[in-house]
This record gives structure tokens, C-alpha cells and sequence, in this order.
């Protein structure tokens, strides 16, 4: 592309204030792009002032607006603070209450990001929206594809995988390609502020780590206590509310007295109830996802099978499965050896090689033993 047609296109960026982001937007510049910076505003501006190791904070706003002025670009904050509490902090706290273990980086980015965030971009009059995810978009036979990063260790393509095509054609990711000390050392050459600021480590409204905490905060009569109860229909004990657990969890259970150790297979948030047993009972081979996004062209994967691989977790090896469509929305997964890390709310992402087909998120209860609330020792366990 030559310089005047650079000039000509304008790309917005999507600065969180991090060093990723901050060398995609100086990167751009330097490239002759006509950039513009917009930052999210996502949640009380009085409440994240102080420095912390999240995006979207007060501080982070500041160092956005610092790096915009220090490259020469125009910059903007964007208020998104009740957006972000209605499609992400809220459905994540409704998620967990419901028993499932959500991922509110991919609510975040379908949502304020990828959709509110872009209509901002078009209506500056953006030709595309360029974000720091390290991920890669490629030019396919038939379209824009999404494909992993050059960098495995810094891969953000699991968190992407509902990005829709028509998004797709229109956001760009420059730092698919590098590494993160590539990206580093470029945000030293531009004499960058941030080029040594730590990377974001938890969610960003959650920043010491304790989900139950701000879901107590944003519902507070979600905490009910109830009991523990083993596979096998003993009361093993009482909890103060189902927002505390996750399925594959082992520690903090309260619980003991077993010669192996007790996880967590399945939450009755109907029954308050929680409900462990040993590890060999979360083995799955196959479950259902719904709400999925395709990428692979036509309607999606085939009603016959496709195989896949998919990743159950963001730091999870790619495993063999195969996916049978089902049509509104929904598919099954079938995977080639069990897995333990199965747990209803996460993301299935589809995997061909490098490239990403889309993905969906995991049901609730499909495969899981459920024990009823009469049940007791002894009784048969039903599987639902």
C-alpha cells in the first residue's frame, strides 16, 4: 500500500493503556496511518483510579492519553461503564449463579469491544478497528480468517473465537505476528512509557482475584446455603452458597475424611446443593455446547461430524474431537480420549490446524451425575 493511500486510511485502535495495545497504535502511526486512539471507560472512574494490574483503570486511561500524546494522535474516551455492567458483569455474575464458570474476556470482547467499540470506529469514519490481541487475521479463498498468533505462549485466539465474520472483515490485529518481547522492544524504539508495564493478570473487575466477592456485590441474595453431598448421596458437609465452587475444583471444599481426594462434579444451584466425588467422575467423552459462533463458511459444522480439534481452556493443549452440528445455535462434542476439564460456562473453540472455526459454550448439566434431592446412601446416582 503506498504512502498517500496509508495517509488516506484511517484505522481507530483500541488502547487499554497496556503496552500491546500502545505499540499497535505507534506501530500503525509509524506505518502512515491516519490513527486515532479510543479508550473504554468500563466501570466507575472514581473507584479505578489507583494503579492495578487490570485494563480499562484509571491509571490505565492516563497511560493511554499519554502514549496517544507522545506519538501524535488523537485520543478519546468512550463510556462504556453501563454497557459493560449489562452484557458482562452482570451475565457473569447470572453464569455463575446458575452453576456454570463463565468467560467474561469473551463476553467482552463480543460485546463493548467487538460491537459497541466498532460502531464508535465506524462512526469516526475508521476504514478498520486494530486492536493488541496476539492473534492473526489471514486472508483466505473465501475471506478474512482468524488464525492463532506466531507467539503460542501469548495465543489470544480461544478468547476470540465469537468474533463474527462480518467483524472479522473489519478489525485488524498487528501483533500477530510477533512475539511479546518483539512487542517490547518495539514499544522501547518508540520511546513508550508502558514498554515495561506488567500485562493485565486478572479479570478486570475482579482484580483481587475473589469471584464470590463481586458476585455477592451485584446480587446479594445469591449466596445460599446448602449442603454438600457425595455422588454416592452422603451429606458430606454444608456450604454458604454455590457461587463459591466451580466443577473440577479440589481445594476449599470443607470436606474430607475420603481416602482420595473430593472434587467438585456438579452444582445444583435449583438444590443448593453441591456435589463431589473423585476425580475419575468428571471423565467426559462427549457434551453439548450452545450459542455457537462459525467461521468456517456456510451454516456450520455438519449434522455428519467434523473433526476438530478443540481447546476446553485458554491454556489447554488442542485435543481430537469431532462436532456434530444440531442447528439452532447448538452442537455435540465428542472427544477422542476423556477429559476432566469439562466445566459448563467455559468455551469450546474449534481448531483446524492453526486457524479457527469458531467455537461455542459449554451446557450445563448434559453427562453430569445429578443427585436427586431425596436421594439417599446408597441409592442409584441419575445421570441427566
Amino acid at each position: 500500500m503506498s504512502s498517500v493511500t496509508q495517509a488516506k486510511t484511517r484505522i481507530v485502535v483500541a488502547m487499554s493503556g497496556g503496552v500491546d495495545s500502545s505499540v499497535t497504535a505507534a506501530l500503525l502511526h509509524a506505518q502512515g496511518y491516519d490513527v486515532v486512539g479510543l479508550t473504554m471507560q468500563l466501570y466507575d472512574h472514581g473507584a479505578a483510579t489507583a494503579k492495578s494490574k487490570t485494563c480499562c483503570a484509571g491509571q490505565d486511561i492516563y497511560d493511554a492519553r499519554r502514549v496517544a500524546d507522545r506519538i501524535g494522535i488523537p485520543h478519546y474516551v468512550v463510556d462504556y461503564e453501563t454497557n459493560f455492567k449489562a452484557e458482562v458483569m452482570d451475565r457473569f455474575a447470572d453464569s455463575y449463579i446458575r452453576g456454570e464458570t463463565p468467560v467474561p474476556c469473551v463476553l467482552c470482547n463480543q460485546t463493548v469491544k467487538f460491537r459497541d467499540l466498532l460502531k464508535a470506529a465506524k462512526d469516526l469514519g475508521a476504514d478498520a478497528l486494530a486492536t493488541g490481541h496476539y492473534v492473526q487475521r489471514i486472508e483466505g479463498p473465501h475471506g478474512a480468517e482468524l488464525h492463532r498468533a506466531v507467539d503460542a505462549d501469548r495465543d489470544q485466539s480461544y478468547f476470540l473465537f465469537a468474533t463474527t465474520q462480518a467483524q472479522l472483515d473489519f478489525v485488524r490485529f498487528p501483533l500477530g505476528g510477533l512475539t511479546k518481547p518483539e512487542a517490547r522492544a518495539l514499544g522501547a524504539s518508540f520511546d513508550l512509557h508502558v514498554a515495561d508495564k506488567p500485562d493485565s493478570q486478572d479479570i478486570c473487575f475482579v482484580p483481587n482475584g475473589r469471584y464470590a466477592d463481586v458476585i455477592q456485590k451485584l446480587r446479594p441474595d445469591a449466596a445460599v446455603a446448602g449442603d454438600i453431598v457425595h455422588l454416592d448421596g452422603r451429606v458430606m458437609g454444608r456450604h454458604a452458597g454455590v457461587i463459591n465452587y466451580t466443577v473440577g475444583q479440589r481445594r476449599g471444599l470443607g470436606v474430607g475424611g475420603e481416602v482420595d481426594p473430593l472434587y467438585v462434579v456438579h452444582v445444583d444451584p435449583e438444590r443448593a446443593q453441591v456435589i463431589v466425588g473423585p476425580k475419575e467422575a468428571l471423565l467426559r467423552t462427549a457434551f453439548e455446547i450452545h450459542s455457537v459462533n462459525w467461521l468456517g463458511g456456510g451454516e456450520g459444522p455438519s449434522t455428519d461430524g467434523t473433526p476438530f480439534h478443540v481447546k476446553l481452556r485458554n491454556t489447554q493443549a488442542p485435543m481430537a474431537a469431532t462436532v456434530f452440528g444440531e442447528g439452532n445455535g447448538k452442537a455435540k462434542v465428542v472427544l477422542a480420549e476423556a477429559e476432566v476439564a469439562v466445566t459448563p460456562g467455559q468455551a469450546c473453540v474449534f481448531y483446524d490446524g492453526n486457524r479457527v472455526f469458531g467455537g461455542g459454550w459449554i451446557a450445563r448439566d448434559v453427562g453430569v451425575a445429578r443427585v436427586p434431592h431425596n436421594l439417599r446412601r446408597g441409592a442409584a446416582v441419575v445421570a441427566v
